[in-house]
């Protein structure tokens, strides 16, 4: 069991598009099992690589007792919409209202390698979006209205762990153009 410390707001690194694996080695196998320990230890609905500190397009999931991870995601969604309420394991204790697809197809790859096609729905939906954007470097508070963006903003300055600081960076070795693990 390999519990890695999260990264919280104002690290660079979820700022930054992570990039595609190509790699389907060993040392991906246990990003994703630390992605997946460390997801079930914080306990969250999921985790993307770049919240611990990696630059790679790797997530996993916890919705609804299925546990499962994806490997450079692409997403199709739904013209229907949800508005509900959405945290963030980098930004501990913060919830707001978010709106997102109420249904997504998400393909990539599993840790083998293999293609996976993936179809949810509300939770499901909401956490694939959520992770692929960490992906991108956006962080939820980046989809809020402007009054609400300006309350989480206000609660994150006000919060006990803002400014707290980060976790060493080390480099990966993964060929990853200088992102950090």
């Amino acid at each position: 069991m390999a519990i890695r410390p999260i990264r919280l707001f104002g690290d660079p690194v979820l700022r930054r598009r992570a990039i595609e694996v190509v790699d389907f080695d060993t040392e991906l196998r246990q990003l994703v099992t630390d992605l997946t320990d460390t997801m079930l230890e914080a306990p969250g609905a999921g985790l993307a690589a770049p919240q611990i500190g990696v630059g790679l397009r790797v997530f996993t999931w916890n919705v609804d007792g299925e546990v499962g991870h994806l490997i450079n995601p692409s997403l199709d969604l739904s013209e229907e919409l949800q508005d509900g309420p959405e945290g963030c394991l980098s930004l501990p204790e913060l919830t707001y209202d978010c709106l997102r697809a109420l249904s997504v197809v998400a393909t990539g790859f599993n840790m083998y390698g293999d293609p996976v096609r993936i179809e949810g729905s509300e939770l499901l939906a909401r956490a694939i979006q959520h992770e692929t954007d960490h992906l991108d470097g956006v962080l939820f508070i980046d989809r809020l209205d402007a009054e609400a963006r300006k309350a989480a903003m206000k609660e994150i300055r006000e919060s006990d762990w803002f400014g707290l600081e980060q976790p060493t960076v080390k480099m990966s070795p993964h060929a990853t153009g200088g992102f950090a693990l």
